[in-house]
């Protein structure tokens, strides 16, 4: 094969695979749409279902565990579990800053996860931080809509939670690119991921009670939140309007 053969067929194949993944938001999108349904949001029903089974689940075995964890861990010891893991993470993000393009961002992220590594003790403490070398935090599913892949509608996965079509395409790769996977025999492995999911809910623990308080309707609380998000994680802080966004769901019906 010469090489102009070769560049050809390494062109195509990551399009061909795009073009295939819009194709199959396109045909997911309109599945279930009525002529009511919100567009980013036509399997409301669906997805309410299941919300309830993730709010049933952390009220009655995630949450008290969390709980437990914060009253029985010290502070500080909660802190470098969170940073020793958001190093674990910045692995990934490294990854996605490249395949981003972002050249700063990777240099950055590089520098961070070198220092916070070896001076950090393995990411225990977040020395990078502290010298003002900010994060950058990246996943495949933010790797996909920058190379103009649709968001698809919002959906809500068992115990995973809020998301979309394009982040539940992506996270397998995700939950393979995260160092933790790596990591044998498969028991220490198992126990880093389940105490990773608990600090992280841990940490959420305050923002989560006030949300009980504050919200009239909290599915659509978190909806609106998690797509919000996930418009200023796609670029870096600055979305453009939503009309001239080609990653977002468009009403072709023109309802809002």
């Amino acid at each position: 094969m010469t090489t102009a053969a070769r560049q050809i067929r390494f062109e195509r194949t990551p399009r061909g695979w795009l073009m295939a993944a819009c194709a199959a938001i396109v045909l997911l999108a309109g599945c279930a749409t009525g002529p009511d349904a919100n567009p980013r949001d036509p399997w409301e029903p669906m997805n309410r279902q299941v919300f309830a089974f993730n709010e049933a689940f952390d009220e009655v075995a995630f949450k008290p565990v969390a709980v437990a964890y914060t009253a029985v861990t010290p502070r500080l010891v909660r802190a470098g579990v969170t940073n020793f893991f958001n190093n674990l993470g910045d692995a990934w993000s490294l990854f996605n800053n490249v395949l981003q393009g972002k050249l700063q961002a990777s240099v950055e992220t590089y520098f961070r996860l070198t220092v916070n590594t070896f001076w950090g003790i393995g990411g225990v403490f977040d020395v990078a931080t502290e010298i003002g070398v900010p994060a950058h935090p990246e996943d495949f599913g933010q790797t996909l809509g920058l190379w103009g892949l649709p968001t698809g509608p919002y959906l809500v996965l068992p115990f995973f939670g809020s998301s979309n079509v394009r982040d539940a395409l992506a996270t397998p790769a995700d939950t393979f690119g995260y160092p933790v996977t790596l990591v044998n025999p498969v028991a220490l492995r198992n126990s880093l991921a389940a105490l990773n999911a608990v600090d992280k809910r841990a940490n959420f623990l305050r923002a989560g009670d006030l949300l009980d308080e504050s919200a009239l309707d909290k599915y659509v609380f978190r909806r609106d939140a998690f797509l919000q998000k996930r418009r200023n994680d796609i670029y870096d802080g600055s979305p453009p309007p939503e009309d001239e966004d080609p990653t977002e769901p468009q009403n072709s019906s023109g309802k809002p």
